[in-house]
């Protein structure tokens, strides 16, 4: 399978926007790229923003961020607090959000949810990122989940067995709360990493899938 390399900036850190509806999203769909983005790229600044919690939700959302982001340069953690399920019906109000963020910069990559994501919150936040930011490159996550909306994902990104353990790790660590749902399960966040890693042909067995829209392949225009 070819790579894609990105555009690696070397006068400034790599600019990187994490989006989730809610407090695990994040963690779920892209969690080992943000652990191996940080760690084999030091020169990293990420802003990590969920849009939906409860104060116990909110703690255990700092805390794992807090995880994911150590290797981080710099690192911008937003927990808003927006009713679960509700979005589409206060979408103004998010949409605004969106706006301040774009008010912050261009990201050079940025991390969101899946535009075929079945959860409404999880599409509207998709639907946002589009809206709003143009110069981006965006990838798109998946997260499992009852209503069995998993597609094809044209970009992986391989994960050694270490970063695919602690994925799951800090997950179940951080996330207590969850404990008692059905899909909330070392199976269930490995299944996944497993499949992907076979369709990426990791050399690990382990990968992230994501959804590219559009891309652009950075060779120099002369």
């Amino acid at each position: 399978m070819l790579p894609l390399v990105p555009s690696i900036p070397t006068d400034r850190p790599l600019r990187v926007l994490c989006l989730g509806a809610h407090c695990d999203d994040i963690e779920i769909g892209c969690g080992g790229t943000v652990l191996a983005l940080t760690e084999q790229h030091r020169d990293t600044a990420v802003d990590w923003v969920v849009f939906s919690s409860t104060p116990t939700r909110e703690r255990e959302a700092r805390a794992s961020a807090e995880a994911f982001l150590v290797a981080a340069k710099e690192k911008t953690v937003v927990v808003k607090s927006f009713r679960d399920g509700f979005f589409p019906y206060v979408g103004a109000q998010i949409k605004e959000e969106f706006e301040q963020l774009k008010l912050t910069g261009t990201p050079d990559l940025i991390l969101t949810h899946y535009r075929n994501d079945l959860h409404q919150d999880h599409r509207l936040i998709s639907e946002l990122t589009w809206n709003t930011f143009r110069r981006s490159l965006i990838l798109e996550y998946e997260i499992p989940k009852y209503d069995g909306d998993l597609g094809a994902p044209n970009f992986f990104v391989p994960l050694d067995e270490s970063t695919h353990q602690r994925k799951i790790d800090y997950i179940l660590e951080h996330f207590q709360s969850q404990g008692d749902r059905s899909w909330f399960s070392r199976e269930v966040f490995a299944a996944i990493l497993r499949l992907r890693g076979m369709e990426a042909n990791s050399p690990t067995g382990s990968a992230e899938g994501f959804y590219v829209r559009k891309a652009v392949l950075g060779l120099e225009i002369r």
